[in-house]
């Protein structure tokens, strides 16, 4: 199996969401079971399927995160040093050519990305756009209303 890159505060948050599934959610699905089971004929009860729904749903998760984590490669932006250039888990500062708009993305992976907070995709077109550029460069990135050119102002490790 391949590695999955990942910053350290993403595996941090995907420890954190296995352990509460582990510990709060499988533990309160299974008394809900119990409790709907003890109410009788279970063919035709609504909350003992809603039950073995959410335990379904509960245990895939549980399985989808170990696996990630079980490939994961954790990277600590603060440790690295690529020199200036834009490679996972650096935060870089852009100018929309176009606009003046300025904006900060830090590239990170699939299940940390949230384009509000600032956290885009490693595998999506702006970051695509941006790997292996450096301050001063411009990255172009294809939109959907056309080619979007941004100025690099700033690439930091942190």
């Amino acid at each position: 199996m391949s590695t999955i890159p990942i910053t350290k505060r993403g595996a941090e948050k995907l420890r954190e969401e296995l352990h509460r599934l582990k510990t709060v959610d499988r533990p309160s699905v299974i008394n809900a079971i119990a409790e709907a089971r003890a109410q009788g004929d279970i063919s035709e009860n609504a909350e003992y399927e809603a039950a073995k729904d959410r335990q379904g749903f509960i245990e895939g998760r549980i399985q989808d995160i170990e696996g990630k984590l079980s490939a994961a490669q954790v990277i600590d932006p603060s440790e690295l040093d690529a020199g200036g250039k834009v490679v996972f888990g650096s935060t870089v500062e852009l100018e929309d050519e176009e606009s003046g708009e300025a904006v900060k993305y830090q590239i990170v992976g699939e299940d940390e990305a949230d384009l509000k907070l600032g956290f885009v995709n490693v595998s999506s077109p702006i970051a695509r756009a941006l790997i292996g550029k450096e301050e001063g460069d411009v990255a172009e990135v294809q939109a959907p209303g056309g080619v979007k050119r941004y100025e690099i102002v700033k690439v930091q490790y942190v």
